[in-house]
């Protein structure tokens, strides 16, 4: 065995292991374990495909060679397949190598998605509106279920911020197709020019929204947070929500004093619910706090994804005069700006995953 893929040995033991923990029926009595179990299994499945078609590959190209070298027959006809023998065992060694590089450890995690208005006024919160339908319609095309969990309505039916929920649809446990391995490139800036429906005189405008995606905590005890560095505050809801809700202090804003991390919600009609979905996505921000401090301590390969939620990174243009949509990190561009805002989001996304993998198979090589 090439001695650079050495480390396969003790990823194909993990694999057999985790095959027959999922095959006893006690691990699944716990929900959490067994998703993260599959996940994982997933995960090295992969890697036990390339590893496996790598040594038939190799071995292959290895045995023709040795004929070709050591027969005293006519070899003519092994030596006419030997390159593309050859060919396909560098293929499978390239594809082992990029199945090895490790990948984010979240990418299997659902995420809380929040889209803010920003520079351009109500303009602004026209565009978050946008971007809300075309992150819910490319959802709907990856079979994701999405839940708006708090939005506060701008006068003329954008969103002045909006968050939403997105999760996997049930049974995928490929972290490739994980809700997080493709949004978390969504955070940043968002650039949009075009005429406002505000402009009289059909100028066009720039304004932009920022959008910041958190992967989601899926256990509570996942992230400890102590009770007694809470300010817990409510407040009578402003928006819609059912007849009690300009009647009652419903809305709840929790505010955690060690980070300075404020979460507001109103949508839902009861106090207790709200306190729920506050305290749901202060969890998905505090992970992402540690994800950061942690990425940033250790300077791992994680930076760059961690880096994409800072919204202060302008990433995308989104030209409507010249029907554009360009990605500013990736140097993509196409020209097809209305179906991407109808959900056709996969080739821009996929610009990112493929620029992140290139940049990680670089750090790794190095």
């Amino acid at each position: 065995m090439t001695e650079s893929f050495a480390a396969v040995e003790h990823l194909l033991a993990e694999h057999a292991e985790i095959e027959t923990l999922l095959a006893d029926p006690a691990v699944h009595a716990d929900a959490g374990r067994a998703r993260t179990l599959g996940r994982r299994y997933a995960e090295l499945g992969q890697v036990v495909a390339a590893y496996r078609a790598w040594r038939e590959a190799t071995d292959d190209a290895e045995a023709a060679a040795e004929l070709i070298e050591g027969s005293g027959e006519d070899t003519a006809e092994f030596a006419a397949e030997l390159p593309a023998l050859q060919e396909a065992a560098a293929a499978a060694t390239e594809k082992l190598r990029r199945v090895l590089v490790p990948r984010d450890p979240d990418d299997g995690r659902d995420v809380i998605l929040e889209i803010k208005a920003g520079e351009g006024g109500e303009e602004s919160a026209l565009f978050a509106g946008d971007l809300l339908r075309m992150y819910l319609r490319y959802a709907e095309r990856r079979g994701w279920k999405t839940e708006v969990i708090e939005a506060t309505d701008s006068d003329l039916g954008g969103y002045k911020d909006v968050q939403v929920a997105v999760k996997a649809r049930a049974g995928s446990t490929d972290p490739a197709d994980g809700v997080w391995a493709n949004l978390k490139y969504e955070g940043g800036v968002h650039r949009v020019q075009r005429v406002p429906v505000t402009e009289s005189q059909g100028r066009i405008h720039t304004s932009a929204a920022g959008v910041l995606v958190f992967p989601e905590v899926e256990d509570a005890g996942e992230i400890e947070i102590d009770q007694n560095e809470l300010r817990i505050d409510v407040y009578r809801s402003s928006g819609p929500g059912g007849q009690s809700v300009n009647t009652t202090d419903s809305a709840v804003r929790i505010t955690h004093l060690p980070t300075g991390i404020t979460v507001s919600m109103q949508n839902e009609k009861s106090q207790l619910q709200n306190r729920e979905q506050a305290m749901r996505v202060l969890r998905a921000r505090l992970l992402a706090a540690r994800q950061e401090e942690e990425a940033a301590a250790a300077n791992d390969l994680r930076r760059s994804q961690v880096r994409t939620v800072d919204r202060s990174e302008r990433i995308r243009t989104y030209n409507y005069p010249e029907n554009r949509i360009a990605d500013h990190r990736t140097g993509y561009k196409a020209y097809n700006l209305d179906q991407v805002l109808d959900g056709d989001l996969e080739p821009v996304i996929r610009s990112a995953i493929d620029a992140d993998e290139a940049a990680r198979l670089a750090a790794a090589a190095s």
